[in-house]
């Protein structure tokens, strides 16, 4: 194991030497918290690809292979079918908003007062998913190192707050990229061939398993449907994704980018269900379905591949983690700190407090402000990731049901938060009353039905959702319509055109006080 162990040392020491790269590069708001707006479609489809396919869509989609076959892939096919969705249908309007969270966005939107309530569920939201992820560490370094569940937590969080906290987005996105590479190399270049032919080849496995195993619905409608329930809807409102479409230099890349990316995370779900499906084959009798994936990897793979697809399952998981963090962060800083504490002339904006906007962010990573106010804005944040990475670490530790945990926040986005999201971007009609009304009575029916069910139920996320829909279309069509000049503001921003800034041209430029030939590259 000398071998696999260097190749993971090695990796992880990459992943802080970036982490010091990128400290150099995020020298503003823009850049720390989204790259400067500027990342190319090669880099963008890369780094959304590798925060939506973290340790459940790895681990967790090998192991549901190992439980119910090939339909075991639909839990990562509904993250890919969201993502798509989203890239296609609302990534470039919501580039074009030139916002830091979701909260700004609805702030936006409906005039103001929505930000509080709907960052606080954003926020345990994304808390609850770098901590899920977090956890996820103890698997991998008990693999690795038969290392206690503490230390590893420890260890791996402590290295994913360290680089997250050092650069920002921009160490995040180069950490991302990496991250990429290693988990395409590992899982789908790797591990999928060997395990196809370590058990047989495909009609070796169809003669050995049930023929259930190859029934792509084997998993059941209404299981699938409440997957697309959470995880579809879920890839199309979540902060972690919206700040990464906020990367994008320009809604073509955020477009195209993301569809490439959807794409790719239908190939990854297909490969985990046949790696799981293999894995059946050869140790029918797991006491764990998600022990499959570590159980193939040590027992099965040559030395110095199996250092480079634990490396790729340590990918998936710190590439989730890091992207969790970073938009808990954000939200508690942007969304409810400084609200607050009342440091805004009103609730949403950014800069100059007007609009939800910041007005010294031009789209293209540069800024016309004192430098002295962007390094008090990038403390700021870098104190906010650690902060919550602290928090998040302490919580992992604490916490040992990861499915719940996940299940609940996910059933409190979906829930609380689809209706007035997606009711603010294609129905003119709604209205704030109407908007906090459904995210309070979606998040109250969902929590009381968890109560009742149990968290894993799929009542909670069904009458949550129909509560939301039902009150925000009830209440708005009530309540005296949004003012049109919120509205014609709104259309101004969805256009892309911002007051202060001018239209977003979606060049890249150069990040302030560095060489042109040291700035980092447009992919």
């Amino acid at each position: 194991m000398a071998v696999d162990y260097a190749v993971i040392v090695v990796y992880l020491a990459g992943m802080l030497a970036m982490g010091w790269w990128g400290m150099r590069r995020a020298r503003s708001k823009s850049e720390f918290l989204v790259a400067g707006r500027r990342l190319g479609p090669a880099m963008y489809s890369g780094t959304m690809a590798a925060i939506v396919l973290g340790g459940a869509s790895t681990i967790g989609g090998v192991g549901l292979g190992y439980q119910y076959g090939l339909s075991g892939a639909w839990m990562v096919v509904t993250i890919g079918l969201g993502l798509l969705a989203l890239s296609v249908f609302f990534s470039a309007r919501i580039a074009r908003l030139k916002v830091y969270t979701v909260s700004e966005m609805l702030d936006l939107r409906y005039g103001g007062r929505a930000g509080v309530i709907s960052g606080v569920v954003m926020w345990a939201y994304t808390l609850m998913l770098a901590v899920t992820s977090t956890i996820a560490y103890a698997t991998i370094f008990d693999v690795l190192f038969d290392m206690n569940r503490t230390v590893a937590i420890v260890l791996g969080g402590a290295i994913v707050v360290a680089y997250s906290t050092l650069g920002g987005m921009w160490s995040i996105t180069l950490t991302d990229m990496v991250q990429f590479v290693v988990k395409t190399i590992g899982v789908l270049l790797l591990l999928l061939p060997i395990a196809v032919v370590k058990a047989g080849g495909f009609s070796g496995m169809k003669a050995k398993l049930p023929t259930s195993y190859f029934d792509p619905l084997g998993i059941g409608g209404e299981t699938i449907f409440t997957y697309v329930l959470i995880y579809t809807f879920g890839m199309l409102i979540g902060q972690d994704i919206w700040q990464r479409v906020f990367t994008a230099r320009s809604d073509k890349v955020a477009r195209l980018g993301g569809t490439v990316a959807g794409t790719y995370c239908l190939v990854y779900a297909v490969a985990g269900a046949v790696i799981g499906t293999a894995a059946k084959v050869m140790y029918p009798k797991l006491p764990s379905a998600d022990a499959a994936f570590a159980t193939i990897v040590k027992d099965e793979l040559p030395v110095c591949v199996r250092g480079l697809v634990l490396a790729a399952a340590l990918a998936a998981v710190m590439s989730t983690s890091s992207g969790a963090l970073i938009a808990c962060a954000t939200v508690a800083n942007n969304d409810i700190w400084s609200r607050l504490r009342g440091m805004r002339a009103s609730p949403g904006a950014q800069g100059d407090g007007s609009d939800g906007s910041d007005r010294s962010d031009h789209g293209d990573g540069s800024d016309d402000r004192d430098g002295s106010d962007d390094r008090d804005e990038v403390r700021g944040n870098r104190a906010f990731i650690l902060a919550m990475g602290v928090l998040v670490i302490c919580i992992a530790i604490a916490l040992n049901n990861v499915v719940e945990a996940l299940t609940v926040a996910y059933n409190l986005l979906v829930g609380g938060l689809l209706v007035p999201i997606l009711g603010g971007l294609l129905w003119k009609r709604g209205t704030v009353q109407g908007a906090l009304t459904a995210v309070t009575a979606g998040g109250l029916v969902v929590l009381g039905l968890m109560w009742r069910y149990g968290a894993l139920a799929n009542e909670p996320i069904y009458y949550g959702l129909l509560a939301s829909l039902v009150s925000y279309v009830v209440v708005s069509l009530a309540s005296k319509p949004t003012d049109a000049a919120v509205l014609a503001h709104w259309r101004d921003r969805l256009a892309g055109h911002e007051e202060g800034s001018g239209e977003v041209s979606g060049s890249a430029g150069e990040v302030p006080g560095s060489e042109p030939e040291t700035a980092p590259a447009q992919s």
